[in-house]
């Protein structure tokens, strides 16, 4: 047994509620290290917060892909680390890994098959990135440009983003006659009770209609097949300084809830990462 701590859902803020710091609560907590077959202990290095972790706050989540988090129950997302020990035959002592289900804990035991193995090199050994610029936060940035963003090779084209300063935003990059709107996410409505994408008021529908301007819904999830060729592009592009990656990091587990907090009041500049161990 070791002495772990975790942070727990607390209290629900309600459907059009603000999520305030105390829905979260960090408990102390001892974790079983004795392995069972496909099993990996991890050591939590850094943890993600994101606008999505709004929906899961509900006892609804609104989304059939997205299940909601439980009362008094370790909440999880988006996390990178190392194994400390293994019976998996994917991970061994040492390696990086991340996942989409990352307990929100200090050390953690997993199953390997939610675990991912990534090369630090691809990061230059900033291993936050892989919950960023290079993971599904620079995928939905890049695949969502490129598969309905409608660009054309050399065409004088201009893009805007609303929410630049944030994740997806900051990586990224409205509109002329014939242009398209990418509706992926919208975090200013999250903490209202109303359908995604949210209804449109009768003066903007008629400038979409008067400007031919297409409104169409982007998911990440539905493009996962081109990931891997997406994830070295991006590589790329960080390591030799075409796409610059920004950051808000706060440190220590006991802080998760403040961070996320403040990210959905737009209190971050990129990504907000919360490191949890060197």
């Amino acid at each position: 047994m070791m002495q772990v701590q975790r942070v727990v859902l607390n209290s629900r803020p309600g459907k059009s509620g603000v999520p305030v710091p105390e829905n979260f609560c960090l408990e102390e907590s001892t974790l079983a290290t004795d392995l069972e077959d496909g099993e990996v202990l991890v050591r939590t290095l850094y943890l993600s917060v994101d606008p999505y972790m709004r929906c899961r706050m509900n006892e609804d989540t609104g989304a059939d892909y997205l299940t909601p988090w439980q009362l008094s129950e370790c909440v999880d997302g988006g996390g990178v680390g190392v194994v400390e020990s293994s019976r998996c035959s994917t991970c061994t002592e040492g390696d990086v890994v991340t996942s989409f289900n990352w307990t929100w804990q200090t050390y953690a035991v997993m199953k390997g098959g939610v675990l991912q193995k990534v090369d630090p090199q691809l990061v230059n050994g900033h291993l936050s990135y892989f919950l960023g610029a290079i993971g599904i936060t620079g995928l939905t940035a890049l695949l969502g440009v490129r598969e309905k963003g409608n660009v054309t090779k050399g065409a004088s084209q201009t893009m805007a983003v609303s929410g630049a300063a944030g994740a997806c935003g900051s990586i990224a990059g409205q509109m002329n006659n014939g242009g398209h709107v990418i509706l992926c996410g919208q975090i200013s409505q999250y903490n209202k009770d109303v359908p995604y994408p949210p209804p449109l008021s009768e003066e903007i529908q008629e400038t979409l209609r008067s400007k031919n301007i297409s409104r169409e819904r982007f998911m990440v999830l539905n493009y996962m097949n081109k990931a891997d060729a997406a994830l070295c592009e991006l590589s790329q592009w960080v390591k030799s300084g075409q796409i610059k990656v920004l950051e808000t990091v706060v440190n220590g587990i006991e802080n998760m809830g403040d961070a996320f907090c403040s990210m959905m009041k737009g209190g971050n500049i990129g990504k907000q990462i919360i490191k949890i161990s060197a």
